[in-house]
């Protein structure tokens, strides 16, 4: 397909890899698979309890949920992972009610250590149960007020660097430690990592993927500027969300030229959506991408039985399929009608299967594809302003100031 744009980078790819070489000395994201993990593994080791809940919002919760939702059906994992992330007071309830609180390490997560909703829920659980070194666990910045809070109450704490944004945190203590404390391998989680920082930065095949894909959202983000992630399992209903906000509280900003900048992320999963939001891709204004996520291997032999239903036989050549077989076909029935139409960008991209390599692969090309959009869009991607001017406004209007 051939589009005209009314946009041109000035910037070229050996620029923007050089950019993104530069900020690599100062943005700690990127280098977060080289860390050492013994500390993590040695801590879940000392971790008692069958239920670990995480208390936080936003870049503290999401790719760890994320990568546990992912992964959680299909190994063995010691322990269940349960995360408070809302003020809602039903969905706080309900899932209060349904954990034993003496059998529960609480994993409190806070960059800032003064985070409104994390707190609060903290205070909530401090009034149906007592939090303290033996159940209570603090990742927050070094110099934060929650780290101090901890240092006074001998509870054990890590940190969250300075230079690493709680969105692009995942792959730091705030996804590790609670990764590791329910058995998942973290160690796979950074070598999946790698392999994607490897080929970038060796300009290997990923480099040529996420340079060309980011070159292509920038110049035609006037003609199409809401990005569709169709995620062919609910595995991903996680990922979807996570991507939802690294890319709108990374893209949406005011550039160099004091111009509006922006694209719109949306997150839908197949097959369930391709019987709704599938009809709007094919038949609505031509405004959107679509990136069509699939999984090779679903680690499932569940098959369509046998069964005959009365008036229905005409459908017994589903008989014997696998449902992993079925989704798939279902994947690539949909990127076929779109590709057919000839004017809807549509890539795919395959996982080779449910592990901690493939989802942790997935996650940090997708850290890197958006720096680069950020860097051909002139803006800064690791602040959030238009979302802290709301933070100042609740704050005031709880304190009774307005």
């Amino acid at each position: 397909m051939k589009y005209k744009h009314n946009f041109n980078p000035t910037l070229s790819d050996k620029d923007i890899f050089n950019e993104i070489v530069k900020e690599k000395e100062s943005i700690g994201y990127y280098n977060l698979m080289h860390e050492d993990t013994n500390l993590f593994k040695k801590y879940a080791k000392t971790v008692k309890q069958s239920n670990i809940v995480v208390i936080g919002i936003g870049g503290s919760t999401l790719g760890t949920y994320a990568i546990y939702k992912f992964l959680k059906h299909s190994k063995h994992l010691s322990k269940k992972l349960y995360f408070l992330e809302t003020t809602d007071p039903i969905d706080i309830k309900s899932k209060v009610e349904a954990i034993d609180l003496n059998d529960t390490l609480f994993i409190v997560i806070s960059k800032s250590g003064t985070t409104i909703e994390t707190v609060s829920i903290f205070k909530y659980i401090n009034s149906l149960v007592k939090c303290d070194k033996n159940n209570t666990l603090v990742i927050t910045e070094n110099d934060s007020k929650l780290n101090k809070y901890a240092k006074a109450n001998s509870i054990k704490s890590f940190e969250i660097p300075k230079n690493v944004g709680g969105r692009f945190s995942v792959f730091s203590a705030v996804g590790l430690l609670p990764l590791v404390i329910v058995g998942i391998d973290i160690d796979e989680l950074l070598r999946g990592a790698k392999e994607v920082y490897d080929s970038f930065f060796t300009k290997g095949r990923k480099y040529i993927r996420i340079l060309k894909k980011a070159r292509f959202f920038v110049e035609y983000k006037n003609n199409f500027n809401m990005n569709v992630v169709f995620s062919y399992s609910s595995r991903l209903e996680g990922f979807n969300k996570w991507y939802i906000q690294l890319w709108g509280e990374s893209l949406g900003k005011v550039d160099i030229n004091s111009t509006r900048q922006g694209l719109t992320p949306i997150g839908i999963i197949g097959p369930i959506d391709q019987h709704s939001f599938l009809q709007l891709i094919v038949e609505g204004k031509r405004d959107k991408t679509v990136t069509v996520i699939k999984v090779d291997d679903f680690d499932s032999d569940l098959k369509i039985p046998q069964v005959k239903l009365e008036g229905l036989s005409e459908l017994d050549y589903l008989d014997g399929i696998e449902f992993s077989s079925l989704i798939n076909k279902q994947a690539d029935a949909t990127i076929e009608s779109i590709n057919n139409l000839n004017d809807i960008p549509c890539d795919v991209i395959t996982i080779d299967g449910v592990s901690e390599r493939s989802i942790a692969n997935l996650m940090y090309e997708y850290e890197l594809l958006t720096s680069v959009c950020a860097k051909f869009m002139y803006i800064n991607a690791y602040d959030q302003p238009g979302v802290e001017a709301g933070k100042i406004i609740l704050k005031k209007k709880l304190e009774g100031k307005i």
